[in-house]
């Protein structure tokens, strides 16, 4: 395990890329439903931010979207895509599998019991177009991580309780390649917005990935961020390595869960934004959280992978260069072109999952080259569809389109095993 690091698996935006407005919760996804989606655009952004990773020396992996719509799922609700209800036929067409960040909770080898990395793929059972997303997702996982000598993937969390994944989840450590803690974020219902994360499924978890309690912490996030639309944790908090970076507002018992971090990790840095330069709202917007924090194989020193709209939000902007100009362990910033992904509620860090190992172990397959973000390119380029309306959703020749498109990147990645 010398070679261990940190992975970001992003997920291709697949051609089914649309605004319906499912995700109750999301301001961005509801502000936009309706509106006119660009698939080929919002894939080639996110093969952009893939490259610029690789350019700033961090490993790089994908997954590749799912088969959708999921007629599946359709026929076990007794229906099909034309005799479907809008919002379930928008459910089957939902191209959400794209934020990774999602599609499960990670537990690197070095802070495991049995030294094995541990993998629970999430149940995403509160909201109905992703509830569906877990056995396509698990599919590759298990694919991905095939070396059972090095890597457990789990099946989901039972319902009801739900499990958002890694959007949820954070890890504090003195390297990547060292045992550290682990927090696991939760909410509680109230107010006129879901909490996704229960804590019975963190709990559940942890016991699965073979947590001890002094390398475990449990913390709520605040009703108030919840409301303002922090459907999850990464919209407010994030963390790498030994840092904390968060926004005041971020937890419900802010203090305690400090004094907590500080006991079991007492190498911990904690940066707190405060509310009076950077408000719950402006965070929100800007999804200035909701970046890839990094450390960079050179320097040593940490960057942000910001949303540009984080550049283009005064207070945000103001308080990150105050930040960097501090000679902190944040170093860097480094804003990015996603705004096909925000505009659906998702920023840097939801399309990505961050997985600690050994880039040896995994499937080269899913393990991300400039030339093989060539080759993805030009098959976007080539077959995803320029725009899509969700009124387009019951054109048969939009249906015959995307399954085009997927089958064609399945075949260039030699991923054909994953087309059903």
């Amino acid at each position: 395990m010398t070679k261990i690091k940190e992975i970001n698996f992003d997920g291709v935006i697949g051609p089914s890329h649309n605004y319906a407005g499912l995700s109750l919760g999301n301001i961005a996804s509801s502000s936009n439903a309706g509106e006119a989606s660009y698939p080929r655009e919002a894939a080639l952004q996110g093969v952009a931010k893939m490259r610029h990773n690789i350019d700033l020396g961090l490993a790089q992996g994908f997954f590749m979207p799912l088969d959708r719509p999921n007629i599946g799922w359709l026929n076990a609700l007794g229906t099909t895509l034309n005799e479907a209800e809008p919002h379930i036929r928008a459910a089957a067409y939902s191209a959400s599998s794209m934020w990774a960040a999602n599609a499960a909770t990670i537990s690197p080898a070095p802070g495991s019991e049995d030294g094995k990395c541990h993998m629970t793929v999430a149940n995403l059972q509160t909201m109905p177009h992703r509830s569906h997303e877990w056995p396509g997702t698990l599919a590759q996982l298990q694919l991905a991580f095939a070396n059972q000598d090095h890597f457990t993937v789990h099946g989901p969390i039972p319902s009801p309780f739900g499990d958002e994944g890694a959007a949820n989840h954070m890890r504090l450590c003195d390297g990547h390649g060292a045992a550290g803690i682990e927090i696991f974020v939760y909410g509680k219902s109230g107010g006129r917005f879901p909490a996704r994360q229960h804590v019975e499924a963190s709990k559940a978890v942890a016991r699965r990935h073979g947590m001890s309690e002094d390398h475990v912490i449990f913390a709520q996030q605040s009703d108030k961020a919840i409301a303002a639309g922090a459907f999850h944790n990464d919209v407010v908090a994030v963390a790498n390595e030994q840092l904390l970076f968060a926004h005041e507002e971020a937890f419900e018992h802010r203090e305690e869960f400090y004094a907590e971090v500080q006991r079991k990790f007492p190498q911990a840095e904690i940066v707190t934004v405060p509310a009076d330069k950077v408000s719950l709202g402006d965070a929100i917007k800007s999804y200035l959280f909701n970046a890839q924090l990094v450390t960079l194989p050179d320097s040593g020193g940490m960057a942000l992978i910001l949303p540009t709209e984080a550049e283009e939000t005064e207070s945000v902007w103001s308080y990150l260069q105050e930040l960097v100009a501090g000679n902190g362990a944040i170093r860097k910033l480094c804003p990015v072109n996603v705004r096909q992904s925000m505009a659906n509620g998702g920023g840097p860090a939801c399309l990505r999952l961050r997985v600690v190992t050994d880039p040896d172990l995994v499937d080269q397959r899913f393990i991300a080259t400039p030339k093989k973000l060539d080759a993805i390119a030009e098959v976007i380029e080539q077959y995803w569809p320029e725009s899509i309306v969700p009124d387009q959703l019951t054109d048969a020749d939009l249906l015959g389109t995307i399954q085009n498109a997927r089958r064609k990147l399945l075949q260039s990645c030699a991923l054909e095993e994953l087309e059903h």
